[in-house]
């Protein structure tokens, strides 16, 4: 039996697509690690629910709960049919005394997720929807994109987007079918292939300009 599967039948559970985790502001006791599928975290602004993220495999969660011994910061839901090891604060505290490599894993994700908020509040001041849009493929480019052949590839989940950028559906579409006529990027599915990142930081530029100053 493999390291995974051993840590499976100690920690592991199954949780079906729409089952609620937990709640932003509920008490938490455990933190959760993903197997597989895939979980919305997610934070009321204004009486509207937003995503924050998206998390799939190898990705860990509700942490903070643990660490900071107060409540939830966020809602966590499974957007997908998921495994998940759930580990409780005696657990967290033995595995992280016991190996430093994991101690080191979670600071470098932690700093990774300040880096993305970063980009999100920074996202969220783009007034103009389409920059938002291309701000959003630009900085998930730099942060997540795997280099291939053709140039840098993200996923890229439109149906998932409206609440993370606060961009409708038919909008972000519209400004996609613009990128692929300019030849900027390239979409298969859940997949956006950007081209070149250099041009797509200058097109940003051009909206932004356009936004702030009308038609040029």
């Amino acid at each position: 039996m493999g390291a995974e599967e051993t840590l499976f039948q100690r920690f592991g559970k199954e949780f079906t697509k729409g089952t609620v985790l937990f709640r932003e502001g509920e008490p938490g006791k455990e933190m959760f690690v993903i197997q597989s599928g895939r979980i919305a975290i997610s934070k009321r602004v204004r009486d509207v629910e937003k995503v924050l993220a998206v998390l799939g495999p190898g990705e860990f969660f509700g942490e903070m709960a643990i660490i900071s011994n107060k409540p939830r910061n966020a809602s966590a839901s499974v957007s997908e049919d998921a495994k998940l090891l759930v580990i409780d604060p005696k657990t967290f505290e033995g595995m992280i005394r016991g190996n430093a490599e994991i101690a080191v894993r979670m600071i470098k994700k932690l700093a990774e997720r300040l880096s993305e908020a970063d980009a999100q509040i920074e996202n969220l001041l783009h007034a103009d929807p389409a920059s938002r849009v291309v701000h959003y493929i630009l900085q998930t480019s730099q942060t997540r994109g795997r280099t291939v052949e053709e140039g840098v590839e993200i996923e890229f989940a439109v149906r998932e987007l409206p609440r993370q950028i606060g961009v409708g559906e038919p909008a972000i579409r519209n400004m996609l079918y613009r990128l692929e006529r300019a030849g900027l990027v390239e979409r298969a599915g859940d997949r956006l292939i950007v081209y070149d990142t250099t041009r797509l930081h200058d097109f940003l530029q051009y909206l932004e300009m356009k936004w702030k100053f009308g038609d040029l």
